[in-house]
């Protein structure tokens, strides 16, 4: 689909309900960040290609994670990036830039992620949880 950056960050700002479009894009970068570690291959290539350009190195920039996080783990690291969060209002940024990533790219790439990580991300991504 390839969005651009405008209505991508648009749609965050708007999920999110953020007053700003520094506050969206603040958490754009960081959960984006904290995912790109997250992920490997294809389905991190292949999300880099359908987001916008700048999403780009946000996603393959990052040194791949040790281990996969849980859910959780994934949510209190991107607390730790954004200054000031809680572990709640970083479960917030976190699902306002997932469902978007969710509703911008094609869905059998998000089934390719969620297989990729640890069960629970699908309501992260507000996607049907698999089984």
């Amino acid at each position: 689909m390839n969005l651009s950056w405008d209505p991508f960050l648009g749609q965050v700002r708007e999920s999110g309900a953020y007053t700003t479009e520094k506050e969206a894009e603040r958490v754009v970068r960081a959960v984006l960040a904290a995912l790109g570690a997250q992920l490997e291959g294809e389905a991190r290539t292949d999300l880099a290609a359908q987001l916008p350009s700048r999403c780009k190195p946000l996603l393959l920039d990052q040194l791949p994670a040790t281990r996969p996080m849980t859910p959780t783990e994934f949510v209190a690291a991107v607390a730790l990036l954004i200054d000031g969060a809680t572990e709640e209002t970083a479960r917030w940024d976190t699902s306002a830039v997932l469902n978007t990533v969710a509703d911008c790219v094609d869905s059998r790439l998000v089934e390719q992620i969620l297989a990729q990580l640890p069960a629970g991300y699908g309501l992260l991504f507000r996607h049907p949880v698999r089984t």
